[in-house]
């Protein structure tokens, strides 16, 4: 019995064939291959090398192949971007709303859990994260404290060495994410 890949699997195995094939395509059209020239003059021999002139077959061999190598890493960059945000394909092809709230569920008791074995300025810092539903900018955590900005910081420092939060850059501030 042969088992088939689910249909993005198949999309992505193609994408994959179709960029290393195209890339090849590419290697082998833009190689050099110089030709060299002898011209005799009147007491010597000049050696001269020319550089390789396409032809309108190569022109829309490499244009057709450069065409197939950006299709194929858009699809697979678009596919990893979409696999790295949490979206994971489901083999079976069913999408069940409740397993995600279910996990959702699971995630919130493992913070809560994570909030209660903290010290008192992490506990409050992870607190209003997790009470921000685990996204929140770093200025806003400093208005909901008491804490100092660089308070603030230097807990998000301690948080981010545990790997329970993440900071990202945004404009002038930070995001603080939970992991």
């Amino acid at each position: 019995m042969v088992r088939q890949l689910p249909a993005a699997q198949r999309t992505t195995a193609l994408a994959a064939g179709v960029l290393v094939a195209a890339t090849a395509v590419l290697v082998a059209q833009l190689l050099p291959s110089p030709s060299v020239v002898a011209t005799a003059g009147e007491r010597s021999v000049r050696l001269t090398t020319l550089g390789r002139y396409f032809d309108a077959r190569d022109v829309a061999l490499l244009a057709g192949a450069a065409c197939a190598v950006g299709v194929s890493a858009t699809l697979l960059l678009c596919e990893a971007t979409v696999r790295t945000d949490g979206v994971v394909d489901d083999p079976t092809g069913t999408d069940d709303a409740r397993s995600s709230d279910d996990l959702l569920d699971a995630r919130r008791r493992e913070w809560d859990d994570t909030a209660d074995r903290l010290a008192d300025t992490e506990a409050t810092v992870y607190q209003v994260v997790l009470d921000a539903d685990g996204v929140v900018a770093q200025s806003d955590i400093v208005d909901r404290t008491d804490l100092s900005k660089a308070t603030v910081s230097r807990t998000l420092d301690s948080l981010e060495t545990r790997d329970l939060v993440e900071r990202k850059r945004r404009g002038m501030g930070n995001t603080v994410l939970l992991t």
